[in-house]
């Protein structure tokens, strides 16, 4: 693209909103939207690649520069004004919603409460119920592997006697009628019981947990490093460990 000539263009003569169209027929975004087009049109003739080569062309970026910021700032203004409807209805709904099932550290909703406050009942009791299940599973599992075993040794010693054989059957069967108990007794403790299982770690060697976690999210700690580097950096501090605070300069 061939870069205008210095003389050629003023950013603050660039036509402002509604030139191709009559002011009235544009909403204020179509307005706006049209003169950033214009300007960015305008900055791709002088934003080619080459370098500023003299004062004058300097002059005229800077210009063209301002124009487009000024031209973003009233864009922002803008969004804001647009979406103000939509937070001040978003707040006003919350604001409604939050005393019923409102769960934050602002406070908790009736909702929340009172099924904390149920919660707190029903757990102790559910688990006493659990643990009643459990007990009862694992005695008739250990009756149900007791009979097995005796099964199978008068299985072992009915041999050749008829009468012995058909007593081992009944026993046998008596065993697998009971495994079949203790199944249901295993399914009936740990299932339909209104708990759920909640596991959480506890730091108990933040070292070992520190190389633990590093290795498993190094891009993750060296992004939080980063942040609290620059942060160390805009507020003054010129030597961080293990990193080299460089000075450099950008146009404003």
């Amino acid at each position: 693209m061939t870069r205008l000539a210095t003389d050629d263009f003023n950013p603050l003569a660039v036509a402002g909103p509604g030139h191709n169209n009559p002011p009235e027929e544009l909403s204020p975004f179509e307005l706006l939207k049209q003169e950033i087009e214009d300007l960015f049109e305008e900055a791709k003739n002088f934003c080619d690649g080459e370098p500023i080569d003299s004062e004058a062309m300097a002059d005229v970026i800077t210009e063209l520069h301002d124009r487009i910021h000024e031209c973003g700032k009233r864009a922002e203004t803008l969004r804001v004004d647009e979406k103000k409807p939509l937070d001040d209805k978003i707040a006003e709904i919350q604001t409604k919603f939050h005393p019923l099932i409102g769960n934050t550290k602002a406070g908790k909703g009736k909702v929340i409460l009172a099924k904390e406050a149920c919660q707190t009942l029903l757990t102790p009791w559910r688990k006493k119920v659990a643990d009643e299940k459990a007990a009862k599973a694992a005695r008739v599992a250990k009756e149900a592997e007791a009979a097995r075993a005796a099964a199978q040794a008068a299985m072992q010693a009915s041999s050749g006697n008829l009468a012995e054989r058909e007593a081992a059957e009944e026993l046998l069967a008596d065993a697998k009628a009971l495994e079949k108990t203790a199944r249901r007794s295993e399914k009936a403790a740990t299932t339909g019981l209104g708990l759920r299982t909640v596991w959480t770690a506890v730091l108990e060697d933040p070292e070992k947990a520190l190389d633990w976690a590093y290795g498993r999210a190094a891009d993750e700690f060296i992004a939080v490093a980063q942040r609290n580097a620059d942060e160390a950096v805009r507020a003054g501090l010129r030597q961080v460990p293990g990193f080299v605070v460089k000075e450099t300069k950008v146009a404003a």
